[in-house]
């Protein structure tokens, strides 16, 4: 298929779009808790560099949100303009998923978030807290359905098809299908990474600098344990994740891994060059009977390769994309622990640990595009599993229509990214001492509003 194709253009501009929002309720879900943290240890230790890190970090929070709402509210649109098919086919599942991702996160969001950004001198400092915690709750609850959703559509349980049309049967089947809980946990764990790398990355970025407050270092220092801790419960999740996958994807695997036959100790490769026309790798670099160790459990498990099935997706996203995932992964790795053990050891971070941290900042956005490309296309030819084809679910646009608003899509939204960056970065330049470290000013007696 050329770019050409409006069905192309369609899927482009659909992964241009999910790309860009993406990046925000990563950070916002985890950096969420983090503010909640930081209010907490304020609240309960009475120390002035606590408020100063949330004063500081509630921004960033709120700049992301509002990104995050626009570029959603832009995606849900496409399901209408560009894949009319989906909710026609299974509408009756999507539907009430995604309302309920309104009804019981985005109205808490909304109503909470307020007094969280605009609250703090109206407020007793107890509501304000509970409002923190109420949009954290929100956020992860946000996170929640919409995971629920892309979930179902890779693992789909607790329906029947008539005529063309999906009906629920079982909601507890539908919600908690068989990839549910393991995508769940995957997310929020590379959530807690992208804000945990974001806030040491620009508190690091501060003390370069010369703000050597108190509210910096505990931010640097809570971000880097925050990923050092995090980090190896997300490669145990992602091996868990991986093994359910097998099961339930194993065309998926086979691309990930690089497989074209199906092989008894599979060897993992390392690094190639898929060649889809030859359906074989070059330049291959492979570890023998590592990938069966991985993916049975077993050095001499067998494990199925691409061309045992029928549908496939295309091998060579898949398998980059996830290379590219595991190589952030294990960077950030070795840069939370090297850093953590630096600050362990002295109370101030060296020059090279704050600049390793400072060019780590939005590491957790290429892992986690990286992830969501290699979970997303490896779902291809199917918009989901086994009941819908994507082929059958996209519009019927010219080219030229298609094209013309996947290029406005595309300018948009680089130009909002870089604005984004330049604006954190300004904000942290422009960080004012005194402001950031005075304790929030309640006018009203504890316990009152």
């Amino acid at each position: 298929m050329e770019f050409s194709d409006p069905f192309v253009l369609a899927r482009a501009q659909f992964a241009a779009n999910i790309t860009f929002h993406i990046l925000f309720p990563t950070i916002t879900i985890a950096l969420g808790w983090l503010l909640v943290y930081f209010k907490l240890r304020y609240r309960y230790s009475g120390a002035d560099h606590w408020m100063g890190a949330y004063r500081f970090f509630v921004k960033v929070f709120a700049l992301c949100f509002a990104l995050g709402v626009v570029s959603g509210i832009t995606m849900s649109f496409q399901f209408g303009t560009n894949w009319p098919g989906f909710m026609e086919s299974v509408g009756n599942i999507a539907g009430p998923l995604l309302a309920y991702e309104i009804l019981t996160a985005f109205f808490m969001e909304a109503v909470f978030l307020g007094i969280m950004l605009f609250g703090s001198r109206r407020v007793s400092e107890r509501v304000h807290t509970l409002a923190t915690l109420l949009v954290a709750i929100g956020t992860t609850l946000s996170a929640f359905w919409i995971l629920v959703l892309n979930s179902w559509m890779h693992t789909p349980a607790g329906f029947e098809m008539r005529d063309g049309v999906a009906y629920a049967t079982d909601w507890l089947s539908i919600i908690f299908n068989p990839s549910m809980p393991y995508r769940l946990v995957h997310m929020l764990l590379a959530s807690g990474l992208t804000a945990a790398f974001l806030v040491a990355g620009v508190s690091a970025y501060r003390w370069l600098r010369g703000d050597r407050e108190t509210s910096v270092i505990v931010a640097l220092k809570t971000g880097t344990w925050l990923a050092a801790i995090l980090i190896p419960l997300q490669i145990l999740a992602g091996d868990l994740h991986g093994l359910n996958t097998l099961e339930h994807q194993p065309e998926k695997i086979a691309a990930m891994e690089g497989l074209w036959e199906t092989e008894r100790g599979a060897a993992l490769r390392i690094f190639a060059i898929p060649d889809e026309e030859e359906r074989t790798n070059h330049f291959e670099i492979a570890v023998p009977g590592l990938a069966s160790l991985i993916l049975t459990h077993d050095p001499e498990g067998e494990v199925r390769g691409l061309n045992s099935f029928e549908t496939h997706p295309p091998m060579a996203p898949l398998f980059f994309s996830f290379r590219i995932m595991i190589a952030v992964g294990v960077l950030m790795l070795i840069v939370s622990w090297l850093a953590a053990w630096q600050l362990q050891r002295h109370k101030a971070p060296a020059v090279w640990t704050a600049r390793v941290l400072v060019a780590m900042t939005f590491s957790g956005w290429i892992a986690t595009v990286a992830g969501w490309y290699t979970t997303e296309i490896g779902r291809q030819p199917w918009l989901v599993q086994g009941v819908l084809l994507t082929e059958d679910a996209v519009a019927h646009h010219s080219g030229v229509t298609m094209a013309g608003t996947f290029i406005a899509y595309v300018l948009i939204y680089v130009l909002l990214l870089i604005a984004f960056i330049s604006t954190v970065f300004y904000m942290a330049r422009r960080a004012g001492h005194k402001d950031n470290e005075a304790p929030v000013s309640m006018n009203l007696p504890e316990g009152e509003v």
